[in-house]
């Protein structure tokens, strides 16, 4: 990990201490507003990686997983061994990956399995230690906090199968939790969408008129980023339309309302749609937009390639794609967000693929170049510098992909 992990003698608990983020970060991220890759952005994302590492250890605990791995077992073998659901075994496997960070763990690969062993038991968990670390770092912290504790607080149940993760986590106790968590006030979350809006920005600088179409906007903050941004910029004069599509009623009410309230004069529409089926059939024209723009969406589309085709599609000849995502920095490698998404059945339930999608959940930029360039778009880029970052810190999950829609032919590669 980057923050130091040094023992403490009452516990054996390691001290939760961040070192300075490296000078080189800012050659990468100069191009950003300072108030968006911030000293306190990076203290804050360390605090929930660790504070991550000790709900696995808590859940290790919970799900009774100690006494089975006195010999080596892979996540499908735990499943069956505890009558786990065989959809859990993601969420298992993201546990268990993240106990090989603490050393307590060991991994062998065989092939494309991956087994476990406990070395020895982890320390105890200091969650509400962590938690007051995080809020004197951020007050906003908060929010990935609290959606943390729940999500983690459902595990069992969702394992053992007495209760659906889409259904609990977007319950009446989650859905206020997420209104928090996908808020621009809570920089962890908010970052991505400003990465996405300024490459979009940017590609569409030089269009005299604009048509944006965005997928899957939830309540609205990537949105309001993007326009925000795109203000500061003079370029909200050229948006003649802007088509904001959320497949949740709920969501999409609460961001049509603010977002009115906020641009009375700006040409908003809103729509619901579905991104695994036919776009020009749920009333979206083929050609038509010069950006079709998405953060943290297409991750969960269920054929991925079938969504990015549907988006090289509704584009004009010149047009864009720009999408946010959470980025996977290397194969395999655990990230803290994922807790809170992967016991959703849409997150998991996905169709897989060994070049662009290996596994269900986030994607590092490399499956990302790929998937851009197998559904037939031209220039793919990823912004900031991800290849250059990760060498020097593992832990920076944003970044905003983008192609454009010069190729000849809408069918799948």
């Amino acid at each position: 990990m980057q923050a130091d992990l040094v023992n403490a003698a009452s516990s054996g608990a390691p001290i939760f201490r961040v070192r300075p983020s490296d000078p080189r970060l800012a050659h990468w991220l100069k191009g950003y507003p300072p108030s968006v890759f911030s000293e306190r952005l990076y203290r804050s994302i360390e605090l929930m990686e660790r504070y991550s590492i000790d709900l696995a250890i808590d859940l290790l605990r919970r799900l009774d997983l100690m006494d089975q791995l006195g010999e080596w077992r892979s996540a499908n073998e735990l499943c069956q061994v505890l009558s786990f659901q065989q959809g859990f075994r993601f969420a298992l496997g993201w546990i268990l990956e993240r106990l090989v960070e603490t050393g307590c763990v060991e991994v062998r690969a065989n092939g494309g399995t991956r087994s476990y062993y406990l070395r020895r038991a982890p320390w105890q968990p200091d969650l509400e230690r962590l938690r007051a670390v995080g809020l004197n770092i951020d007050p906003a912290n908060a929010a990935s906090l609290d959606l943390l504790d729940h999500a983690a607080s459902l595990y069992p149940a969702v394992a053992s199968g007495e209760q659906s993760g889409d259904h609990s986590l977007f319950g009446p106790q989650g859905i206020p939790l997420w209104l928090k968590y996908f808020h621009n006030d809570n920089l962890t979350y908010a970052v991505n969408n400003w990465v996405s809006a300024i490459l979009a920005a940017d590609r569409l600088s030089t269009q005299p008129r604009l048509r944006i179409l965005e997928l899957g906007a939830g309540a609205g903050s990537a949105s309001e980023t993007l326009v925000r941004w795109f203000d500061q910029c003079g370029l909200l004069p050229q948006i003649e339309r802007y088509l904001i599509t959320e497949p949740n009623a709920f969501f999409r009410r609460r961001a049509q309302r603010e977002l009115a309230k906020q641009y009375p004069g700006l040409a908003l529409e809103w729509a619901a749609l579905d991104l695994n089926l036919p776009w020009d059939a749920q009333g979206v024209a083929s050609s038509e937009f010069n950006l079709v723009y998405a953060v943290n969406v297409l991750h969960v589309s269920k054929n991925l390639l079938f969504s990015l085709n549907q988006a090289r599609s509704a584009l004009t000849g010149d047009g864009w794609l720009v999408i946010g995502e959470c980025l996977r920095p290397y194969v395999n490698q655990p990230i803290y967000p994922e807790l809170m998404f992967q016991i959703l059945e849409s997150f998991t339930e996905v169709q897989t693929d060994p070049e662009i999608r290996p596994n269900p959940g986030f994607l590092t930029a490399d499956h990302w170049r790929r998937a851009f360039t197998r559904a037939g778009f031209e220039h793919a880029e990823i912004a900031p510098d991800i290849d250059s970052i990760r060498q020097i810190y593992p832990h920076f999950f944003t970044g905003a992909i983008c192609g454009q829609n010069t190729a000849t032919t809408n069918d799948v590669r």
